[in-house]
């Protein structure tokens, strides 16, 4: 089953959507996974489909917030997630079809917020620095990075 998603919208949100379809389309095969954790490519973590969900939406949440902070021209909150650090104890549960359906819904709402938002300002507050902060438009190519999250699962 393959997962369409309609960007909706143009410049560089449009591939934080892109990227969170292909992180989704991946994510449909997940419910053959059969409960064994697959190891970093870095050697270095687990993931498990769960966790790469949860690492996905936070990743999002984290720089949708940095963004509205840059725009608010206030400080950004500090990052202090454990990331993939740790493994949750939820994160070991069997991957079934409700949590593909609500995982469907909290990506695609994270990609398209943060993709619309960015889609509201002129083109030229993308590019506009925020030293010592990212541009927006990097940001924005930084958050396409989260299909490594899905790739260290892979189509199962």
């Amino acid at each position: 089953m393959t997962l369409e998603m309609t960007t909706t919208t143009a410049g560089p949100g449009a591939q934080v959507e892109d990227a969170a379809a292909y992180c989704l389309e991946l994510a449909a095969t997940w419910l053959r996974w059969d409960g064994r954790p697959r190891t970093s490519e870095d050697g270095d973590r687990v993931y498990t489909p769960h966790k790469v969900i949860r690492r996905i939406a936070d990743h999002l949440i984290d720089h949708l917030a940095e963004a509205e902070a840059l725009l608010a021209e206030v400080d950004t909150q500090p990052d202090v997630w454990q990331g993939s650090d740790i493994t949750l104890e939820s994160d070991w549960a069997r991957f079934t079809e409700a949590d593909l359906r609500e995982a469907r819904e909290r990506i695609t709402r994270l990609a398209r917020t943060f993709a619309l938002r960015l889609a509201a300002l002129e083109p030229a507050t993308w590019d506009a620095p925020r030293t010592p902060n990212w541009t927006l438009r990097e940001i924005a190519e930084h958050l396409t990075g989260i299909r490594w999250y899905a790739d260290q699962l892979g189509r199962l």
